[in-house]
């Protein structure tokens, strides 16, 4: 546990405009990011900014026997260090999401029920949060659910724009607090 502190810590210091925070999530945000998930329907997860993977391994532990999981992180130490899984239902991606169309097609699949985001979007180019969201919502299936985490509540209004439905939670017991969004196409 302190190595994967230690190395998320080191990556916010050295890339801090694409690690958002200095300390991975508390099991706290994971269970609120991970609570709307059906994992007895769903057919297709995805998981944007995976980090050291606090969230994809509370995923894994409840991922259907059909389920596909599909993980993106940019950061190849944490993907090399922390998201090697020996499970076929397992797609660990060294690659932006704003590609995520690219490798869901080539795995045959055109529509996911969740999208799990702990990308910075606030701290990212106005464009490439754009694309990101854009094709976020083109592969979200009907009623399908994109979570996201912020550590303000600036971007509601942003979120709004783009989905039909925008809730929002707040979890105190996090550093720093977070504010978790579910958002419904």
């Amino acid at each position: 546990m302190l190595k994967k502190k230690a190395a998320f810590f080191k990556a916010f210091l050295k890339k801090g405009n694409r690690n958002g925070s200095v300390m991975p999530s508390s099991i706290f945000l994971c269970r609120k990011m991970i609570s709307t998930i059906d994992f007895t329907q769903a057919k297709c997860i995805v998981e944007l900014g995976a980090g050291e993977g606090v969230i994809t391994r509370e995923i894994v532990k409840k991922l259907g026997p059909d389920t596909q999981l599909f993980v993106f992180e940019m950061n190849t130490e944490f993907v090399e260090q922390f998201l090697q899984f020996n499970d076929p239902r397992i797609h660990v991606i060294a690659d932006s999401a704003e590609f995520l169309g690219k490798y869901l097609s080539e795995k045959g699949i055109d529509k996911v029920d969740y999208i799990i985001s702990s990308l910075p979007l606030t701290i990212f180019p106005p464009e490439l949060k754009e694309k990101i969201l854009s094709e976020s919502m083109r592969v979200l299936r009907q009623k399908g659910v994109y979570m996201q985490y912020f550590y303000s509540t600036i971007v509601a209004k942003y979120l709004r724009t783009k989905f039909r439905n925008v809730r929002m939670a707040y979890v105190p017991l996090n550093i720093p607090p977070a504010f978790v969004y579910t958002c419904q196409n």
